[in-house]
């Protein structure tokens, strides 16, 4: 297959994009699911999950990656509710030699994490805490197109966040 090229990747964080926070108490709307009967300890922030946000998602043209502390559960708990399929979930590492002086600089415990699962691949990255240290780092570190779209916490993923990620997407 010459001339091929693989799509961008999409990490997707969980708490603040998917499941908002942070807001006044009883300001989210809630989204009830037929899962929901299955479990009887489902977590009570699930109910934040916006069903819409999977079908959103599918249609942007890239990989989606669970980035995120939910780790595998993401695909068990998430991707059933989102209407997505099981997708690559990154697996952190171990505390390194870097986090203290990562910390002290301001950078993301993900951002390392992420540049070196994507290796040559443009991504782009959806997250609540991503900061100016972060993008510059990712500058410096990683060879192709990179977004790190840092999104509201209280109000989660909404049409101004789709838009620019079509936008980036459709020149990476």
């Amino acid at each position: 297959m010459t001339g091929s090229r693989q799509r961008p990747l999409l990490f997707l964080d969980v708490d603040g994009p998917l499941i908002p926070f942070g807001a006044p108490s009883g300001q989210y709307p809630t989204y009830l699911s037929d899962l929901d009967s299955l479990t009887s300890s489902s977590n009570p922030l699930l109910a934040r999950l916006n069903p819409r946000h999977g079908p959103r998602l599918a249609t942007l043209r890239c990989d989606l990656v669970w980035a995120t502390t939910w780790a595998a559960e993401a695909n068990e708990c998430l991707s059933p509710r989102l209407g997505l399929p099981q997708l690559p979930v990154v697996d952190w590492p171990e505390t390194s030699e870097f986090e203290e002086r990562d910390e002290r600089h301001g950078l993301h415990w993900k951002t390392r994490a992420l540049v070196g699962w994507a290796t040559e691949r443009p991504f782009a990255w959806v997250d609540d805490e991503i900061t100016a240290t972060d993008r510059e780092w990712v500058r410096a570190h990683h060879r192709a197109p990179a977004l790190l779209h840092r999104v509201d916490p209280r109000h989660g993923l909404v049409d101004a966040d789709y838009t620019a990620l079509a936008e980036w997407l459709r020149k990476a």
